[in-house]
């Protein structure tokens, strides 16, 4: 074993020993408390300010109406976030144009941090255990998280109380989907209570697909897989005003795929095989003590890796995350303080598996923050918004003693204003700060870093209105963000390479009539890197660009036991990305075209109750032959390039499930 895993080790041993000293400590005090006193904090009410119209959460009855099988499809019903790559290993997701390498990307509160193969995207989930995604666009409030230079995305799983009907004690469900463009996926999850107070679910997952065929019917070649899921989670009541939930998830996805899976495999083109799993553990504890004394404790530990037999031989690339973040919130009158600190310690380590191969090449980093942020209710129609977090961080390059620390304060502030009964005027200004932390696996033994390497800074300001009447819900948001002292590779180093600003406008509205839902979307987003677009081809873990999108969602119920969707995404052409490759000559451009998809749905309870659910739905409905502009644009027509383009985007699928629950 290495050195560097051992002082993971050691490092895990001693953050579980502090979280338990901050767990044993509210179960003294929990004793005493009184369950009125508990069921009013219980009860508070969650605000967010900075930022607060652009947000949005996608439930878990959504992604089961469209059968979601993939990041694209958790995040195809919002213009405001885009996923490219086609092929679920490659897929990566892009909020406001910015990577999600920019964002704070958690599941249950445990940070999925850097990169295992810089082809190949640094999330992987599985739609099935989600009962909430939330994403917070740009830079917000200083509970965040750490280096949310873009926003945040938070990924909540299920637990046997959101499974459990009123009146039961045990469940389960078994279902099984058919999938046209070449794929299956069944599960099956047991849950129920272990006491009065406690719930135990337990999930497992299988899904496989060969290669799909795109909208002009040409395979897919590299883009087949299997994967595999096993879940647990326990959770429950440790007093009256106190509850704990650990979970544990194991994902696995192996295939065999393209040289770079984001690229276009040909026919005879060699396919390399690749495996990819993650492990994460999770515990979360809450206490609801007094006004005063509102607890909400995380301990998490991901390990994820990947291997692959590929063109350079065999190769793995591991990343381990450990960390917790203690947090309290305090009522005091008209002000509810949220503060705490958190800490996060990343390890990367890269070998090849081949016989006399050098050893492993390993970076470490640690992160340290303390964060306060107030929300304070002036008025009945006015509430402030304001906090500061403290984040120092530390790294250290192991194979070339390079280490590098920085820290600072991010501070922000925003209001909401109840200007008339229908109108609410919503504007906040906020700052965050990330130092360098470890890289991609596959390339830590190549790149250097430049020791004088400053850390990276954004602010991102927004201003936005809402109004709400009847059955009408509508926003409309302008905002501006600036990334100072980007951190990219320049000739085999990670520098500066300058400012990156992106700036847009997004438009929101819902109307509901009796049984009818229409929620219409608008995004427009402009994004450079010291004034020229951003591409996914030369901005790599940065951004890109994407043409104007307007999405349109309608659901109508026939009646209790029949539903009917449709989504509809129209992105415009987007012309003239700058191409900024050191070999190609100055005002290199290409052109995106634009395109259309629509997806619909028929949700249906043959037996009049919810045990039994047959759903037909139907991806890309008119087969559209496109390229998603969050994939690589088309580099073919330039010299040299002619092998530089995204893979299309999947045909028309039709997806048949039946689910049945006990």
């Amino acid at each position: 074993m290495n050195n560097g895993i051992l002082t993971m080790e050691f490092k895990l041993s001693l953050l579980a020993l502090a979280i338990a000293g901050t767990l044993a400590s509210p179960i003294a005090l929990a004793e005493k408390s009184e369950s009125d006193s508990s069921q009013k904090n219980q009860d508070a009410e969650v605000f967010v300010v900075v930022g607060e119209l652009t947000n949005f959460a996608v439930t878990y009855t959504e992604l089961e109406k469209y059968q979601a099988q993939d990041l694209e499809d958790i995040f195809k019903t919002d213009p405001s976030v885009s996923v490219g790559g086609s092929i679920g290993v490659a897929q990566k997701v892009y909020v406001r144009g910015l990577e999600d390498t920019y964002l704070n990307v958690t599941v249950d509160g445990a940070p999925q941090t850097s990169t295992l193969f810089h082809h190949t995207g640094r999330l992987s989930i599985d739609p099935y255990l989600l009962k909430t995604v939330e994403v917070q666009a740009g830079a917000g409030e200083a509970t965040s998280g750490f280096g949310a230079l873009g926003g945040a995305i938070r990924f909540k799983t299920k637990s046997a109380h959101d499974l459990l009907a009123p009146g039961e004690s045990f469940g389960g469900s078994v279902s099984a989907g058919y999938f046209s463009n070449n794929g299956y996926k069944t599960s099956a999850s047991l849950y129920g209570e272990i006491n009065e107070n406690w719930g135990v679910l337990g999930s497992f997952v299988v899904s496989s697909n060969d290669n799909m065929e795109d909208g002009n019917g040409d395979e897919i070649y590299g883009s087949g897989s299997d994967r595999m899921l096993g879940f647990i989670k326990v959770d429950g009541n440790i007093t009256d005003n106190q509850t704990l939930s650990l979970s544990y998830e194991n994902r696995n996805e192996d295939g065999e795929f393209g040289q770079r899976p984001n690229w276009p495999t040909l026919e005879n083109d060699p396919l390399y095989p690749l495996e990819m799993q993650r492990h994460t553990f999770t515990a979360n504890h809450t206490l609801s003590q007094s006004e005063l004394l509102n607890l909400e404790n995380t301990l998490y530990y991901t390990q994820a890796d990947i291997t692959q037999d590929g063109p350079w031989g065999e190769y793995n690339g591991e990343v381990n995350t450990l960390g917790f973040d203690v947090r309290n919130t305090s009522n005091l009158s008209q002000h509810t303080v949220t503060y705490g600190v958190a800490y996060r310690a990343d390890e990367a380590a890269a070998k090849s598996l081949e016989s006399g191969a050098a050893p492993a090449v390993t970076e470490e980093g640690d992160v340290f923050g303390l964060y306060v942020q107030d929300h304070w209710q002036i008025t009945e129609a006015i509430l402030l918004s304001f906090g500061t977090r403290y984040d120092y961080y530390k790294m250290e390059q192991l194979s070339t003693g390079t280490k590098i620390d920085s820290d600072g304060f991010s501070s922000n502030i925003g209001f909401n204003y109840q200007f008339f009964d229908d109108w609410r005027l919503n504007a906040g200004y906020a700052q965050a700060l990330r130092g360098k932390q470890v890289g991609d696996t596959f390339t830590i033994s190549s790149y250097t870093i430049n020791p004088d390497l400053k850390e990276e800074t954004s602010e991102n300001a927004e201003v936005g209105i809402e109004y709400q009447r009847d059955s009408w819900l509508a926003s409309a948001t302008v905002f501006q963000s600036t990334i100072d002292d980007v951190i990219d590779v320049e000739s085999g180093q990670y520098e500066n390479v300058g400012q990156l600003k992106t700036k847009g406008y997004e438009f929101k509205a819902t109307y509901w009539y009796e049984d009818l839902t229409a929620i219409a979307s608008f995004s427009s987003v402009d994004a450079k890197l010291n004034g020229q677009a951003l591409n996914g081809y030369d901005h790599i873990g940065i951004g890109n660009s994407r043409g104007d999108t307007f999405g349109l969602n309608l659901t109508y119920d026939v009646n209790p036991d029949l539903e009917f969707g449709w989504n509809y995404v129209y992105v415009a052409d987007l012309n003239n990305v700058d191409v900024i490759n050191d070999y190609v000559a100055p005002g290199t451009s290409i052109d995106k075209p634009g395109y259309q998809v629509h997806d619909i749905f028929v949700q249906w309870y043959p037996l009049g109750s919810q045990d039994l659910n047959v759903n037909l739905t139907v991806s890309n409905l008119f087969n559209e032959y496109y390229r998603d502009h969050s994939s690589i644009g088309d580099y073919t027509d330039i010299p040299g390039f002619g092998r530089v383009s995204g893979v299309y985007a999947a045909g028309r699928d039709v997806r048949l499930g039946v689910n049945y629950s006990f």
